[in-house]
């Protein structure tokens, strides 16, 4: 668990240091309808944080399968973020996940522990270790995303370099 640590750790100094500055239409540029801005994704993780990784995982390490998780609402940013700032967002999010690592930290996981089961909605079964790793990798999906989305403000502008370019094809 310790490797997940380090990327946990690191996530919002990597959003800080890709977004904070950029004008708008950098951090609230979409590939179009029914996708999401950087903006919106900040804000995703937030939700995230508040509704998911620490809460679910407390859920495992308190009452096993007994309980399923409550169903996770991806687009709650939608509603509850419109009118926050990016700069606002972040730092949020980096309270929120500073917090969220130090209760993980505190907890001093043990293997029996990151074995135990929860019950997850959609996907039945799971373990503990199977939502921190997912935790890490959900980090990880979203910053490409957001990478993949500021590039692809500039899908016109690269003209033909566009065929060398798979970044804005996918």
């Amino acid at each position: 668990m310790d490797f997940s640590l380090e990327v946990l750790t690191r996530t919002p100094g990597t959003l800080k240091s890709l977004l904070d500055g950029l004008p708008s239409p950098w951090t609230v540029g979409n590939e179009g309808p029914d996708t999401w801005s950087p903006q919106d994704i900040v804000g995703h993780l937030i939700h995230g944080e508040e509704t998911d990784w620490i809460p679910r995982a407390q859920i495992i390490l308190t009452k096993g399968e007994s309980q399923a998780f409550e169903p996770f609402d991806r687009f709650a940013q939608a509603r509850r973020f419109a009118d926050w700032s990016l700069e606002r967002l972040v730092d949020r999010f980096a309270e929120l996940r500073a917090a969220g690592l130090a209760t993980l930290r505190g907890w001093h996981l043990t293997r029996e522990q990151l074995a135990l089961r929860g019950r997850h909605p959609e996907l039945g079964q799971v373990t503990l270790s199977q939502l921190l790793a997912s935790w890490v990798v959900h980090d990880l999906g979203h910053i490409a995303q957001i990478s993949r989305v500021m590039a692809k403000q500039y899908t016109v502008a690269v003209g033909p370099w566009k065929a060398y370019l798979p970044v804005l094809t996918r």
